[in-house]
């Protein structure tokens, strides 16, 4: 073995080999449906376990555990200090068990340990510990009121933060750590309880940190796993009756499907959906920063980050600089299994995925698109697609306006800001933009008019628990992050008294 190769840990040979069920009321519960789901390893293409394909009753399961535990008030009926020191201590347990969780996630998503370590949880450790001390800045506002009846009567009135209940969490493949616990901890730091549907592709590292959490004293009940399809576990879920809030990270498309049933139910949702993300780059650009920084924009967990630069405008004095040096930045990359940690780009995370991402490509080839590509060795298994760079795609190629999520970015020359500008902004989605430029005047004009959620200047892919995120147009509703962060997970109410 090579001495880059990470040897795996006891504990996660063990845990893959268990025999998952759900997670209900604190505990491992067998399912009630006989499906199961297998889990493979992006990096061999081999099966690595399996979980429980969970249908409509084992939802409203882990629903009706969510519900008596938050109507019990086993959880938001403890004191804010009580349940920050509780979360705490459930990031303390993460830490612990960082090396596990993270050799799991590189196992069944394919990425890097390296991210896996860095990003899964060390950042997640961030979120973790940053949302915990939401829990004890929650708070109303005294309010005076004029109400003139009866004559002489005195009021006093004020707001209060009363948490939502039952939220549905829906999780993607790319992040499902991260993610997942951006989901978790405002719950449970606003006094939720949560039931939350990680991918079928990637289910396991979540049923392992809810034993975590319950490790750390969270109640039973007040944290839930379910695993199993969108189709029917993940529709069940966002429909249940007893579910007052669904925050989904994922497509567009099944974004929309999901704010549609909210709206039949008057059910309160966040989208954080997908994304065609620019950057703009200026003539007067420093090409070492732009190459540095959109290498990890655009390739960073193999262009699958929903925030990813996958457009990359480029005004024309600086763009033949720029193509080379991106050729050569690509084709300098090591490709290989996750679980090598001298590699830099990995298998993406499914067969039906690389032969999704493969499609685009084979159709920019057939419309003799110029397509320079890194390489993949001959013996490569597993799920691979080099990182390619599109030079002047045609406008029509679905892989111009379409959402890839692989390791494929466009070059695109531009006559000025301007034009770059136009073709930023000529997009169904919104999520995130950068622009690059040594001018500060010119990069502030730049994020005034850029229609995205979140605009970086001379970075991408950046982001941060103090900083809202989310997306504009098509690419979502709500945010998430930010010391406002926790309004969204609860009901304002008023109270008015006389005396």
């Amino acid at each position: 073995m090579s001495s880059a190769q990470v040897a795996l840990l006891p504990g996660v040979q063990q845990f893959l080999d268990r025999q998952h069920g759900l997670f209900i009321d604190g505990a491992q519960q067998a399912a009630q449906s006989e499906k199961r789901l297998t889990v493979w390893d992006p990096a061999t293409g081999k099966a690595i376990a399996t979980t429980a394909d969970a249908n409509a009753a084992d939802v409203d399961r882990a629903v009706m555990s969510a519900w008596r535990a938050f109507v019990s008030r086993s959880w938001a009926g403890r004191t804010p200090a009580e349940r920050e020191r509780i979360l705490l201590r459930f990031a303390d347990l993460v830490e612990q068990n960082g090396e596990e969780l993270a050799q799991l996630e590189t196992l069944e998503q394919g990425k890097s340990i390296n991210i896996s370590r860095a990003f899964e949880v060390g950042c997640t450790l961030n979120w973790m510990r940053y949302t915990a001390g939401l829990t004890t800045k929650i708070s109303g506002r005294t309010l005076d009121v004029s109400i003139p009846f009866p004559p002489g009567a005195r009021y006093q009135a004020w707001t209060k933060k009363e948490p939502v209940g039952v939220v549905a969490g829906i999780v993607p493949w790319n992040f499902p750590l991260m993610i997942g616990m951006w989901k978790v901890m405002p719950a449970l730091a606003a006094g939720c309880s949560i039931v939350i549907k990680p991918s079928e592709t990637t289910p396991l590292t979540l049923l392992r940190v809810a034993e975590l959490a319950i490790e750390a004293g969270v109640p039973e009940g007040i944290f839930n796993v379910v695993t199993g399809s969108g189709t029917e576990c993940g529709a069940a879920l966002t429909s249940h009756p007893h579910v007052a809030k669904v925050s989904f990270t994922g497509s567009t498309a099944t974004g929309k499907q999901i704010a549609r049933v909210a709206a039949d139910r008057l059910t309160r949702v966040t989208l954080e959906l997908g994304g065609k993300n620019p950057a703009i780059v200026l003539k007067d650009a420093d090409p070492a920063w732009v190459i540095e920084g959109l290498m990890t924009g655009s390739f960073l967990n193999q262009g699958q980050v929903c925030a990813a630069s996958s457009r990359i405008y480029i005004e024309a004095p600086l763009f033949d600089t720029l193509v080379s040096g991106f050729e050569q930045a690509v084709k300098s990359l090591q490709v290989g299994p996750g679980m090598l940690e001298t590699t830099q780009i990995n298998p993406v995370v499914s067969q039906a995925h690389c032969a999704k991402v493969a499609a685009y490509l084979d159709e920019a080839r057939k419309q003799n698109a110029e397509l320079i590509a890194g390489n993949v060795g001959p013996d490569a298994q597993g799920f691979y697609i080099p990182p390619t760079l599109v030079i002047n795609p045609d406008a029509n190629l679905r892989l111009t306006r379409e959402e890839v999520f692989g390791p494929v970015v466009n070059l695109v020359r531009v006559t000025d800001g301007e034009e770059a500008l136009r073709l930023a902004n000529d997009s169904d989605f919104g999520l995130t933009a950068s622009v690059w430029t040594r001018d500060l005047t010119q990069a502030l004009n730049y994020t005034d008019r850029l229609q995205a959620g979140t605009v970086w200047v001379n970075s991408h892919t950046l982001i941060d628990a103090n900083l809202p995120f989310g997306g504009m147009k098509q690419s979502g509703t709500g945010r998430d992050f930010g010391p406002d962060w926790l309004n969204d997970w609860c009901e304002t109410k008023s109270v008015c008294v006389r005396y």
